[in-house]
């Protein structure tokens, strides 16, 4: 219908610039349609007598605007147009032949509608005007003959890699536009704005033609796993699950290792289209290398199910981790945090409890050596722990070189500390005026009175308390906050001054109806600070039913912060602890020396087992510019599960070891968000100057290709003065005219 109205296409109109074919000056257009106008309206006022004058003006537009119709119409209206120039130009069709295409509807895939659609007349449509050159693409791209040539659903999509070197193949032809047909699930980590920029910069048009649905309500997508990597005997992990779905429901995640059930929750799904995220706790067991595996069950008609499951590997290490806990006077705190670590825990407290002036009561220290002259003296035998805590002791106790060491240790060593309310802790210990200061979360208040006071009060769980791992004694929010709003009242309290920038306060303490921070964090430097304001959460044991876990539980997650996150002298890691497709595995070492200070001349070896096979070996190489910085690129040709160990030494010397592993699997991502992905289809289009469609709209194609500027192009003028629009209007116009007086009496 618009064709038939105004003669071109609305696709010419959209491409085309318009113009007056006459020379004449827009002026005298402006002029003459004045001058007529005038004309009509004195003729018109001489007739007043004989009709009402806003009747009369009804007639004048009419009449002026027919005047003003035939008036742009001797100026010959037209449209500049440029296109391509018949068979001296080209079009790269680009298929998209990968596995994502393999879905579709019923007995139908996408990569078959496709096939189907181009075959309906627009290839020869094409070919009728251009040289068309076929391609189809997933993870390289190939040039065919013909539709009967696409090659079987590939592994991958590397659709930014396939239109440069398309673009690249015809850089010395004229080239005059790309389509790409596709579902757009591109899931290479390359396609982005640089590569964008880049295939933009060579000024030919892609043409996107999106293939497939772009939501599949029957399909749930476990999207991503995090948790951490390396994890303490014993310990409970968990893992933050994000799930994808089009629908609201519910969902059904367990988690295995090996063939054993870890955990089996339902998890509720809410919200339209989105991704939902869920916190899942499940214990890890003994020391070792778990292949966890996290599954969703199906639900009602779901036919791609690859996308149900995420592979996660942890190493659980065997050798335990220290923490210094240093106490200034007997207390009861010192001694229900001891109960709270259980015998074989991965944890060994090594406590340094002061008696009288000059002497310490020492437990947990593993030879008569260790802590026999107190405090460290060193910083090298400071930095052999992994954390510190300190309770009601005095900064004076210390000199200001093991004050220093303390502040490195948190920076440079990246070890917590973690420092305790109590008569001679914090302000009332004089650490704000020691260089331990800087490390804490929080400023200490500079008081004439006592900062301790012995004040029964309540615990408040704050909003970032309930976002935090630390603070969570049930998985379920709602219950971690009836948890701690019936936790009884702490026996004292100590003031804070100012919590600084970038500090989180996760517990507050309500002193007589205000609320004051109780447990505060922060990072600093390479590791992390700590303020529990308080010497008495003792009393959540004593007056909590025997049962009743929360004490233990609290001090036992608490202390697990405080050394999960410790830098080991070697760490080893890699970009990822799951590969779909790629065959190398790229791992990096950071190796210390007893200080903690970078080694650049360490030599380290790497051992690599993938399943039951045996050992081989490597070497990281150092990286120049980053000391202490070392390197190693693994082939990884067969799928399963690949076990990492390197070991740093320098000399005869044996710095430390590290593990890592990670799983490799063939062909996963592709099965990964494979709805059309229509944003980024017509991301492109639009910034390379083409146009997306969808099937319905192929047959439009053909035509839109004709207006690129980029190949050999010609330029014309289209008439516009002859379309049936025009003469319909002048007969609207008229006829109106007409009607109106034969109806208020013909004049």
């Amino acid at each position: 219908m618009f064709e038939f109205l105004f003669k071109y296409s609305r696709t010419t109109f959209e491409n085309s610039e318009f113009l007056f074919a006459r020379e004449w000056p827009l002026w005298a257009l402006v002029a003459a349609i004045f001058i007529w106008a005038a004309v009509i309206g004195y003729s018109l006022l001489q007739r007043r007598e004989a009709l009402h004058v806003a009747k009369l003006a009804i007639l004048g537009i009419l009449q002026v605007a027919m005047v003003a119709v035939l008036l742009l119409l001797l100026w010959q209206p037209s449209l500049s147009t440029q296109t391509l120039r018949a068979q001296e130009n080209s079009v790269a069709v680009v298929l998209d032949t990968s596995a994502s295409m393999s879905y579709g509807e019923e007995d139908t895939s996408r990569l078959q509608q496709a096939v189907t659609a181009l075959e309906a007349g627009v290839l020869e449509d094409l070919a009728a005007t251009f040289e068309i050159r076929l391609y189809a693409f997933s993870s390289e791209l190939e040039s065919i003959g013909a539709l009967e040539q696409v090659p079987p659903p590939g592994d991958a999509t590397r659709i930014g890699e396939a239109l440069i070197e398309v673009l690249r193949e015809a850089r010395s032809s004229a080239l005059g536009a790309v389509v790409l047909v596709s579902d757009g699930a591109d899931n290479s980590e390359s396609f982005d704005t640089t590569q964008l920029a880049e295939i933009g910069g060579y000024g030919v048009p892609i043409h996107t033609v999106g293939i497939g649905r772009e939501s599949i309500p029957e399909d749930i997508e476990l999207e991503n796993v995090s948790m951490a990597s390396t994890i303490m005997s014993g310990s409970q992990v968990s893992a933050q699950v994000s799930i994808r779905h089009a629908e609201p429901g519910l969902a059904r995640l367990k988690v295995y290792d090996g063939g054993a059930i870890l955990a089996s929750e339902e998890i509720d799904l809410q919200g339209a289209a989105g991704l939902t995220t869920h916190w899942v706790d499940f214990d890890i067991g003994e020391a070792g290398v778990k292949d966890l595996r996290f599954s969703l069950d199906a639900i009602p008609g779901e036919r791609n199910t690859i996308n149900n499951v995420q592979y996660r590997s942890i190493h659980v290490p065997e050798d335990r981790r220290r923490i210094l806990y240093v106490e200034g006077e007997p207390r009861w705190e010192y001694k229900f945090i001891r109960r709270a670590l259980e015998e074989d825990s991965p944890i060994r407290l090594v406590s340094l409890l002061r008696t009288t002036p000059n002497k310490f009561y020492r437990q947990g220290v593993e030879s008569q050596e260790e802590l026999e002259n107190g405090f460290p003296e060193d910083r090298e035998e400071l930095f052999g722990y992994d954390a510190l805590i300190i309770g009601s002791f005095a900064a004076t106790d210390l000199t200001e070189d093991q004050q220093e060491a303390i502040r490195d240790f948190v920076s440079e060593r990246g070890g917590s500390l973690l420092m305790l309310g109590g008569r001679r802790g914090l302000a009332d210990g004089g650490w704000e005026n020691s260089s331990v200061a800087e490390v804490l979360p929080a400023r200490l208040p500079n008081i004439d009175a006592s900062s301790f006071v012995r004040l029964p009060v309540p615990v408040i769980l704050t909003a970032e308390g309930e976002d935090s791992l630390l603070t969570q004694l049930d998985s379920d929010r709602e219950t971690n906050r009836e948890l701690w709003a019936g936790m009884p009242d702490i026996a004292d309290f100590q003031y804070l001054g100012e919590i600084k920038p970038g500090a989180v306060t996760l517990l507050e303490a309500d002193v007589r109806g205000t609320a004051q921070p109780l447990l505060v964090h922060q990072r600093f430097g390479r590791g992390s600070a700590y303020i529990l304001a308080s010497g008495g959460t003792w009393r959540w044991q004593m007056q909590l039913p025997s049962e009743d876990q929360r004490h233990e539980t609290f001090w036992r997650q608490m202390l697990h912060a405080l050394v999960s996150g410790t830098p080991r002298p070697v760490v080893l890691t890699a970009e990822r602890v799951f590969y779909g497709d790629e065959d190398e595995i790229t791992l990096r070492a950071e190796v210390k020396g007893r200080s903690f200070e970078p080694v650049g001349d360490a030599v380290v070896s790497l051992s690599v087992i993938r399943g039951f096979s045996e050992p081989t070996t490597a070497t990281l190489s150092p990286i120049p510019g980053e000391i202490g910085t070392y390197e190693a690129t693994i082939q990884a040709d067969e799928t399963g599960l690949y076990q990492f160990e390197a070991t740093a030494s320098l000399g005869e010397e044996l710095l430390g070891t590290a593990h890592f592993a990670v799983r490799r699997s063939d062909g996963i991502s592709e099965h990964f968000q494979f709805q059309q992905n229509r944003p980024l289809l017509e991301r492109l289009s639009s910034m390379t100057g083409g146009r997306y469609f969808t099937l319905g709209e192929l047959d439009e194609l053909p035509e839109a290709i004709q207006f690129s500027e980029a190949g050999i192009v010609e330029r014309e003028l289209l008439d516009l003065w002859n379309m049936p629009i025009n003469f319909l209007l002048l007969m609207l116009l008229k006829a109106g005219e007409w009607v109106l007086r034969l109806y208020w009496g013909r004049l």
